[in-house]
């Protein structure tokens, strides 16, 4: 099997397919576990927060609590996102579109998709420096 149908390149080709499949559906699991680790993460410093009286003006401490806090908020959106990124590539799978850029309607490079298996664009339409945006470039 050719890399190209081994990342669902290959329409015709189940076994690739179900790869791809499985696949997403393990990075899948593995960002709702980390985005579950997150989450009692956050409740432990916000619980943590509740147990004393902190006055972020004067509390050398409040400040590196809003961080913390912060911190972890932004680490649960970017899970939530990537969760998102990944329900749409099995969608694009689905649709037999996965491995498809959908700026310039090339191939994405199989070695990008091992990398970002919810990559929806070829390396070349992904530099955002780069204004050509040619058919077939990867």
């Amino acid at each position: 099997m050719g890399e190209a149908s081994r990342y669902g390149h290959d329409a015709c080709d189940p076994a690739a397919c179900a790869a791809v499949r499985a696949r997403l559906a393990a990075d899948r699991a593995d960002t709702l576990a980390r985005a579950a680790a997150l989450g009692r993460d956050f409740d432990g410093i916000v619980a943590a927060n509740a147990l004393v009286a902190v006055d972020d003006e004067h509390d050398p401490e409040g400040a590196s609590t809003a961080f913390e806090r912060a911190h972890v908020a932004a680490l649960m959106a970017g899970a939530r996102e990537h969760l998102e990124e990944l329900d749409r590539a099995l969608e694009r799978l689905e649709r037999d579109e996965y491995g498809r850029c959908e700026a310039c309607g090339g191939m994405i490079a199989p070695e990008r998709l091992e990398i970002r298996p919810a990559a929806t664009t070829c390396i070349r339409c992904a530099r955002s420096d780069d204004p050509h945006r040619l058919p077939g470039h990867t």
